[in-house]
């Protein structure tokens, strides 16, 4: 912890398939293994409080913040914007908003969550989306940032571009690597491949400052690789991606455990195997991989997978302590700016450059 300062984070209480049960549980188990946290329930008083009281080390660490709505999961996001304004999830992010929470975290609707999240804390400068991301384990034995995750799901290059830009800032500030390379999702590495917005991406990079830092395309499967640091694509593509790596992942698991009780000399081998399968399991169990950030916003903002248990929930706030501690939005503020403002001069000295060409060929 830096200076033991309390960290005060809003929870959506109502949000997630299995809410309220496994946001309270997964507090209350973060709860007894840190003591500088202090949390913000937002939600329905009847169906939070039963569960508080059956837990051991929530007590005195936490504020209750009742309200009986909520917005459901197929709620449509602008709906939700313009007339949950007392839900919960509208509640938590206005905490952040007005200063009396670090970070909110909900396991609810996607879309919801960015739309309010957008509208109440704004986006950073220079940033006309915001993106969902995360770090996903490769086998470099470190990990790959990969945006967006489902926030967007229409995106022009123009904005695919501003995710490369804040893909590269969130390497540099999470992973700590010096130039994170930067790949852009496609169907293939060749430079005919993909849509016009994928190409068009492509060429804003090679033409930006970014260019040095630019491997080109990347498949499906170079997340896993860890071919490059930062991935970068659209929401549509990359929830389905994310969705599809972590049904793998669940179905190898399950072949694994089916293999080692299939007989008696199968039993008898996991147990010499079982503390590397115990170790490896957490490589590609997504719960030890839960929680990612809405980058890009004036505020830190972490969203849960909705179907996550109270284990998965509490890597979550562990996720959402852990950018508060490294005051990584502050970090991030300071690359965009950078970037931004040294992709601005590259392009006006491009600009310049075209112009000065073009006035010399006249002449």
């Amino acid at each position: 912890m830096i200076n033991n300062q309390i960290i005060t984070i809003a929870l959506d209480c109502m949000g997630g398939d299995k809410a309220p049960q496994i946001v309270i549980e997964g507090a209350d188990r973060i709860a007894s293994q840190n003591f500088n946290v202090h949390f913000l329930l937002f939600g329905d008083e009847k169906k939070v409080k039963p569960i508080i009281n059956h837990c051991r080390f929530l007590k005195g660490r936490f504020t209750l913040i009742h309200t009986d709505e909520s917005i459901s999961a197929d709620e449509k996001p602008s709906i939700a914007l313009r007339r949950f304004t007392k839900a919960s999830m509208r509640l938590a992010i206005d905490a952040v908003k007005d200063g009396k929470a670090d970070v909110v975290i909900s396991a609810g609707n996607t879309g919801a969550l960015m739309a309010i999240a957008k509208i109440v804390l704004r986006p950073l400068a220079g940033i006309d989306r915001p993106a969902i991301v995360t770090a996903i384990p490769n086998r470099q034995k470190k990990a790959t940032v990969f945006l967006d995750m489902g926030a967007n799901v229409e995106c022009d290059a123009d904005v695919l571009f501003q995710f490369a830009v804040m893909g590269q800032a969130f390497a540099r500030s999470t992973l700590k690597i010096k130039n994170p390379t930067i790949g852009v999702l496609n169907v293939g590495s060749e430079e005919i491949k993909g849509h016009e917005n994928v190409r068009n991406v492509a060429n804003k990079i090679k033409n930006s400052i970014l260019n040095k830092d630019f491997y080109g395309y990347v498949e499906g499967d170079d997340i896993a690789k860890g071919t490059v640091n930062v991935v970068v694509t659209d929401g549509f593509t990359g929830n389905i991606t994310l969705k599809a790596i972590e049904g793998t992942a669940k179905f190898i698991s399950g072949v694994i455990k089916d293999g080692f009780t299939s007989s008696i000399l199968a039993k008898i081998g996991y147990l010499f195997a079982m503390n590397s399968l115990r170790q490896s399991s957490k490589t590609v169990d997504p719960r030890y991989h839960n929680g990612a950030m809405l980058v890009g916003l004036n505020g830190v903002v972490v969203k849960s997978h909705g179907s996550t248990d109270a284990f998965g929930f509490a890597n979550a706030i562990n996720v959402a302590i852990s950018l508060v501690e490294n005051k990584i939005n502050e970090k991030i503020t300071a690359e965009l700016k950078q970037s931004l403002e040294s992709i601005v001069t590259s392009s006006t000295e491009s600009n310049l450059a075209q112009e000065i060409k073009s006035n010399h060929d006249q002449s």
